[in-house]
């Protein structure tokens, strides 16, 4: 069975309904906010993140209109960041299309993100679940650290291994985890069983964003081009690797420079993706990957339903596995 029919079996109707429900988040009497609401819901991707929560929420009950607002909390406060990321990166293209803040201006980003995360807040209080609110919002403070917490170690040259998984706990790890939790907080799950699976989202959300990295030194077709995460200051782990255990002098000195918060030059970014590769960054960067990976599977015990099971694990491989 195809990977991607693994993860959706147990939850296909539902997620077909939830669907439909998430749509109706995307219109406005305001025919400008419509205009760019519509547009917006065109350029959605997978929504694997309502797949998570509709999948946690399968493993330890039965879904409801609970779990529809819970993973439209969650789906509606990514995409508003993105929305702002976007504006704030200065970005023209998402997902392959203009972003909106390119096809339409920037103040009109800012305010269909501002509608956005208002919905989201919306949603989660119609799941009248006290946790779920409040996580929701403290996710939104995550997420926002995280982004400031890297923007002070590009400044400061404060990059390590243990910052640098700081960094994607927050600004990715966090909102796989609520995807997880709310799931099962959604069916009434109890409070170890929601821990175990915010466990688990954590665990998957730190794969998802180390595969990203590792994109980052492809000269695959993945959406973006090689090197760009090096071109926003951004030093990711195979990099962190090679820094830390290069004896090449060129190298050296671009660990003293990154230190000091230095800007690299495109021959020095090229310098250390050639490096990356070479001398066991990339690898050193899967072999972490799939140590979370065994921590992830660890946590999916033999009480969840087997079909949730497989669909979790298949999970887990295609966000492994995946091309983009």
């Amino acid at each position: 069975m195809d990977i991607k029919e693994t993860i959706i079996l147990p939850i296909r109707q539902e997620f077909n309904a939830f669907k439909r429900y998430y749509s109706e988040q995307f219109s406005s009497e305001i025919p400008l906010l419509d205009s760019a609401l519509t547009y917006v819901e065109g350029s959605v991707g997978k929504m694997m993140r309502p797949m998570l929560v509709l999948l946690a929420a399968k493993s330890v009950g039965e879904i409801n209109n609970t779990s529809f607002y819970a993973a439209a909390s969650l789906e509606l406060l990514h995409t508003a960041s993105l929305l702002h990321d976007d504006v704030v990166d200065e970005s023209n293209m998402r997902r392959g299309v203009p972003s909106l803040n390119a096809l339409y201006s920037n103040r009109i980003a800012i305010l269909t993100g501002d509608y956005l995360f208002s919905s989201s807040l919306y949603n989660s209080a119609l799941t009248k679940n006290n946790e779920i609110i409040e996580g929701l919002s403290q996710l939104g403070r995550t997420l926002s650290s995280g982004e400031m917490l890297q923007l002070e170690l590009q400044k400061n040259g404060g990059f390590s291994e243990e910052m640098y998984l700081e960094v994607i706990r927050r600004k990715t790890a966090s909102l796989f985890a609520c995807c997880a939790r709310f799931g099962a907080l959604s069916v009434g799950a109890a409070s170890d069983a929601a821990a175990r699976f915010e466990q688990f989202g954590e665990l998957l959300g730190i794969c998802f964003q180390i595969k990203d990295d590792i994109f980052d030194y492809s000269n695959n077709d993945v959406g973006k081009p090689t090197g760009s995460d090096m071109r926003e200051g951004k030093i990711t782990l195979p990099a962190l690797y090679v820094l830390a255990h290069s004896s090449d002098a060129s190298v050296q000195a671009l660990a003293a420079k990154i230190k000091v918060g230095g800007e690299l030059s495109e021959d020095e970014i090229s310098l250390l993706i050639e490096s990356a590769k070479n001398e066991g960054g990339i690898e050193y960067a899967l072999k972490t990957l799939y140590k979370y990976k065994e921590e992830a599977c660890a946590l999916l015990t033999d009480d969840i339903p087997v079909d949730c099971r497989n669909a979790l694990l298949a999970y887990l491989d295609y966000v492994i596995l995946r091309e983009k």
